[in-house]
Parts: structure tokens; C-alpha cells; sequence
């Protein structure tokens, strides 16, 4: 959630009206915003505001200010207007795309303020707002840059390429002297005067080529998404800005650039209204990497478009009743106005401007109308519980388990559910056959997510890897009660999905010596928790103690379990062993789990110094409905 930095009395100026902090805190919650921190810089008080990730209208004075008077009903939502130049004018701020930008950063948007009345409060306040939108929306700068330039300063048309670094050549804003591409990343990344731009420079430091702006005289405006050249550098004093958003991304770049110019249009002689520049692309790069012939576009698009929200869904959601004439009043507030009724009055019709980008479902209008109707003035009511009000037996049963597990002296830890392939196979000693279990992500942003796990044993091993420094002299004993994914061809008939969940109990023991009976020991009171008996061949004395006789012969006990060898590779030989059960009223044993002493090659691929014991279980068998 970014944090926008206002000085207070500039935002009251903005508002018509002097608040209390008190006052302003709770405008700011009805508003949907939080009043983070009051400080003073400089001799002014400046509130530091909380604004929600998505609302890229309220990082500045500009936006926030019009969005409070708006929600206060001081004044309308304002209405934005694109202006179409003469051709005489036109073809003097058209930019040209050169195919060589496809290969690094192959989109441009652009459009021009004419006749602004600047001061210093408002430049800086366009400075900041860049800032701001390049730390959020931007990904700092790796999916959008902004240049803003003084376009009295250099001539169109103008010209987007990608040149090799030694080929670009310019003066830029905080320099005294002309440097080529590489020179300058050099210097902002050993130079202190640079160190704000230092970040930025890896997103292009090692590409054979360089983006680059230049106007009708190859006079370089940027090297986006570093830095503008100083010729065409904008101050207070500056009547007509030409902006640039360069970008990876045409949505965002689109937004960002709607965004600026919704905020800072007001300051035109004709105000909320922007001029629009032909983009002409020699060769335009779609998302899957295939090209089309010479296109253009004219941007900026300042129009609105019409979204509905079904009236049913609005009170529902909410939780009470809303009149139509409320409904309507409060879209205006949130800036969705004009907003009407459909004729059967079921779907509410709201108009959504570009500064409300935010703005892509239903529930998005439905939160809106929320935040105006008065969180507070919400009907507090219990929520109905279609399961009469019991919690489900599997969240039962697992919260039960954590508590006799902590008992025996283990720490409970909650692990990804997602993990790298080899981590869940290869890591375990476990081939992935054909009939695979795993569930495989198609698209994994990173190896370390590749698959859902099917077994609890890596995220333990895994946790234990990073706290090796926890060692005591009874050793480290770790523990998880959750879902593991399974491919299941049989839940594709039921739901449609083709896999289930599965609840487990999984531990570790890890110590200097990680003794066997440590976890054996754990599994038998787990078991003896769930009334589940050994049987006369896994312990003849125990199957006779008169707790074991007691439980059978009062009916409480489900079934008799039994320990028999498991020769997988996960474990050391002759260490390793299954858990089976045998239901009451059954004549054949089941696997439920395997418990033993970990492999040495296992706890290398871990990263673990320390000897190993582990237990995993499916506990779903044994809970009682």
C-alpha cells in the first residue's frame, strides 16, 4: 500500500476547509484511505496517507484533493476532453517508432499539455506524482517510464529508436558534461549524486541496445527508463509539456499516461483537456512475440466507458437494503457518475473515467458504493453457517492433533504448498512416474514453484535448513498438520477439477543423534489419541493392557494399527517403516503413513548437518462426522 506525502495546510487550501486531525482521520476512513503518520518537515506539518495499491488518482495533491471534494460533494466530477491538433501542429509532436526498440522496450505512448500555469507547489507535486507512479504501477520502471519534457524547448516530430550505448550521446539532467550510454550508467552507479537512479540501471545496463528519444534534430530528450537530457528539462516556468510513457507493458503504459495527464490537465488554459499525438509504428510488437505491418494509434484515450452491478448483488454484498436514488448519489460521490438504472431498474449503469482504472468488475463498483453508503452504517449481524454453526470435523480433528503434538515437545511450523519438482521428488529420492500425483503449475514464474506438494516432508526439511541455528541438546523437533494436492482422476467426474486435498500430520526430529524411537514413540500417541490399538502381532503386551481391552470392549476404539518394514530410498536401510490400519470390522491393513530415519543423501540435498527422523500420515481416515 504506497504512502503519499501531503503538506497539510496545501490539502486543507485544496479542501475550502480546516480540519482537526481527529477530523481529517475520520474523513480519511469514510473515504476509504488511512491517515497514517503526522509529521513535520521543514517547518510544515505533512500527513503521510495511506492509499489503496490500485488507486494510482490519489498519489498526488491533484487527485486526492478532487477525490475528497467529489466524495464531499464540493464539487462535480470533472470531465475530460482530447484535442485533436491541426495537421500543421500535428505532424510537429508526432512520434515515430523504430522497429529496433521491439528487441528491449517496444511501446510508446504520448501526449501533449498545452498553455499550463505551473508554480512551484504544482511542478513539485508532478514530480512526486512520477515518483510515485514509477515505485507502484511503473514496477520501478521496469514496465513503464515516464519523461515529461519542455516542448518549447525542442522540435518535432519526434523519434523512439534503440542504438547501441556508444551511439547515444547527450547532456543529461545531472551532469556538467555530454557522456554516451554506458558512461552514464557508470556513473550513476559509482558517482553519489546518482545513487537515486543507481536501481534503475540494471534494467538495460547489459542490452547490446539502448531506448532513446530524440526530437526532429536527433537532440536526445531520454534515455528512458533512466534519465532526460537537459535540454528539454521542465520547471514552473514551463507553458506546454510534451509527454513520453515508455513501456513492456501497453495496458500499463496507457494508464500511467491517463493518469498524468487526468491530474495536471486542470492547470491548462483550457482546463481537464489534453492534446493527442500520433504514435506510428514501422513495426508494432504483439504479446506473442509475432509483428504486424506500419500502425498508428492516437493517444492519450481520455473517454469513459459504462460498467453495471447488479442491484441484487450490491445490498446483498453489503448487507442491507440501499434506495436507487442512494445508489446513484453515491456513485457520484466515488467519481461514477452520471450513473443510471436499467430499465427493469435490476442493474445499476455507472460511468467510469480514466482516472478510475481500478475499476474491472462488479464488486469494484459494489466496494465503491460501500465506501460512500458508510461502513459504520453497515447492520452488524451474525454470519449464518449453513453447517449449524460446528466447525468441519477435518479443522476439528487438525486443531486437536496440534495440541497432543506440542505436548510431546514439537514446534509447529506452516510451510508453501508450493515447491520446487526437485524438492518434492528427487530431493526425497522419489521418480515422478507416469501416473504421476504431482500437480504441475503450466507457467511457474520461478524454479522454486513448479509443482504442489504431495508430501509435508520438504517444507519441514526445508525449515530446518534455515534454523540450524537453533540446536539444543534434545534436538530439534518440527511439526505441520496440513493438505498436500493429489492428482485424482475420479474428482474430475465430480468437480471438474482432477485432484483433491489430503489433511496430514507430518515431524521431524532432528539432533546430534535423531533417534527412532523419538518419532516411534510419537506415532504410537498419536494413534493411542485417535483410539486406534495396536494389534497382537505388532505388540502382543500392549494389545493386552487393560487400557487397549478397555476401549475394544466399550466399542471406542476404531480399528488396530500395525508397524511393518519400508525399504524406500527416502530412508537409511533397514530404518524405515509403515504405518498401517485396519478399520474395525475390516480384515485387511491400509497404509496410512511411513515414519523413519532420513537418508544421509536426502539431508545433503537439504542443506542439514544434523541426522534425521521423520513422520507423515494421512489423518483423514480417522475422522468421526
Amino acid at each position: 500500500m504506497p504512502t503519499v506525502s501531503i503538506q497539510r495546510d496545501l490539502l486543507f487550501t485544496s479542501l475550502g476547509k480546516t480540519y482537526t486531525q481527529e477530523e481529517f482521520d475520520e474523513l480519511c476512513f469514510e473515504f476509504g484511505i488511512e491517515l497514517d503518520d503526522v509529521v513535520e518537515e521543514e517547518d510544515k506539518v505533512v500527513y503521510k496517507i495511506d492509499i489503496p495499491a490500485n488507486r494510482y488518482d490519489l498519489l498526488c495533491l491533484e487527485g486526492l484533493s478532487r477525490a475528497l471534494r467529489v466524495f464531499l460533494k464540493l464539487e462535480q466530477a470533472p470531465f475530460f476532453t482530447s484535442v485533436t491538433p491541426s495537421p500543421q501542429v500535428a505532424c510537429k509532436t508526432e512520434m515515430f517508432v523504430s522497429k529496433s526498440t521491439s528487441s528491449i522496450r517496444p511501446f510508446v505512448v504520448c501526449a501533449v499539455l498545452r498553455n499550463l500555469t505551473l508554480d512551484q507547489v504544482s511542478y513539485q507535486s508532478c514530480l512526486d506524482l512520477q515518483d510515485q507512479l514509477h515505485r507502484n504501477i511503473c514496477r520501478r520502471r521496469t514496465l513503464v517510464a515516464i519523461g515529461t519534457h519542455d516542448l518549447d524547448s525542442v522540435e518535432g516530430p519526434f523519434s523512439y529508436e534503440a542504438l547501441s550505448p556508444e551511439d547515444i550521446k547527450f547532456q543529461h539532467l545531472f551532469a556538467e558534461k555530454e557522456m554516451n550510454g554506458k558512461e552514464m550508467l557508470d556513473w550513476f552507479r559509482s558517482d553519489p549524486a546518482g545513487k537515486h537512479i543507481k536501481e534503475y540501471t540494471d534494467i538495460i545496463y547489459d542490452s547490446p541496445v539502448y531506448p532513446v528519444v530524440f526530437d526532429k534534430n536527433r537532440t536526445v530528450l531520454s534515455m528512458p527508463p533512466i534519465i532526460n537530457g537537459v535540454v528539454s528539462k521542465i520547471g514552473p516556468q514551463t507553458k506546454n509539456v510534451f509527454i513520453e510513457c515508455t513501456a513492456t507493458d501497453m495496458t500499463k503504459a496507457k494508464i500511467v499516461l491517463n493518469t498524468v495527464v487526468a491530474m495536471f490537465a486542470r492547470y491548462c488554459e483550457h482546463p481537464d483537456s489534453v492534446e493527442v499525438v500520433q504514435v506510428r509504428y514501422e513495426q508494432a510488437v504483439l504479446p506473442g512475440g509475432e509483428t504486424t505491418p506500419i500502425t498508428s494509434m492516437c493517444t492519450p484515450d481520455v473517454s469513459t466507458f459504462s460498467a453495471t452491478a447488479s442491484v441484487e448483488n450490491i445490498c446483498s454484498t453489503i448487507g442491507t437494503t440501499i434506495s436507487p436514488e442512494s445508489m446513484v448519489e453515491f456513485c457520484d460521490r466515488m467519481q461514477l457518475g452520471p450513473a443510471k438504472f436499467s430499465p427493469d431498474e435490476k442493474q445499476i449503469i455507472v460511468t467510469v473515467p480514466v482516472t478510475r482504472s481500478d475499476v474491472l468488475h462488479e464488486i469494484d463498483i459494489i466496494e465503491d458504493i460501500a465506501i460512500a453508503f458508510g461502513y459504520n452504517n453497515v447492520p452488524r449481524t451474525i454470519p449464518v453457517s449453513h453447517g449449524a454453526g460446528n466447525e468441519l470435523a477435518v479443522n476439528l480433528i487438525s486443531d486437536l492433533l496440534r495440541h497432543e503434538v506440542s505436548r510431546q515437545g514439537f514446534t509447529e511450523i506452516m510451510s508453501l504448498g508450493l515447491c520446487s519438482h526437485d524438492e518434492n521428488f528427487s530431493f526425497l529420492n522419489r521418480v515422478e512416474g507416469v501416473d504421476s500425483l504431482a500437480v504441475h503449475l503450466s507457467n511457474p514464474k520461478t524454479w522454486e514453484y513448479q509443482v504442489v506438494r504431495t508430501s509435508l516432508v520438504s517444507g519441514l526439511m526445508k525449515t530446518l535448513a534455515e534454523n540450524m541455528n537453533l540446536k539444543s541438546s534434545e534436538g530439534i523437533r518440527l511439526f505441520e498438520v496440513t493438505d498436500v494436492v493429489l492428482r485424482d482422476p475420479r474428482s474430475a467426474d465430480e468437480k471438474d477439477i482432477g485432484c483433491r486435498n489430503e489433511r496430514r500430520l507430518a515431524a521431524l526430529h532432528a539432533g546430534t543423534v535423531s533417534s527412532f524411537e523419538t518419532i516411534h514413540g510419537l506415532v504410537d500417541r498419536v494413534l493411542q489419541a485417535f483410539a486406534v490399538v495396536p494389534s497382537a502381532e505388532y505388540c502382543p503386551e500392549a494389545a493386552q493392557a487393560n487400557f487397549v481391552q478397555g476401549l475394544i470392549k466399550d466399542g471406542a476404539s476404531i480399528g488396530e494399527y500395525t508397524i511393518v518394514p519400508n525399504e524406500h530410498a527416502m530412508y537409511f536401510p533397514g530404518r524405515g517403516a509403515c504405518i498401517k490400519w485396519r478399520p474395525s470390522g475390516c480384515e485387511e491393513f491400509r497404509d496410512i503413513g511411513e515414519f523413519g530415519v532420513l537418508h544421509p543423501e536426502v539431508v545433503q540435498k537439504f542443506g542439514v548437518s544434523l541426522p534425521c527422523t521423520v513422520l507423515e500420515m494421512n489423518i483423514e481416515p480417522f475422522i468421526r462426522e
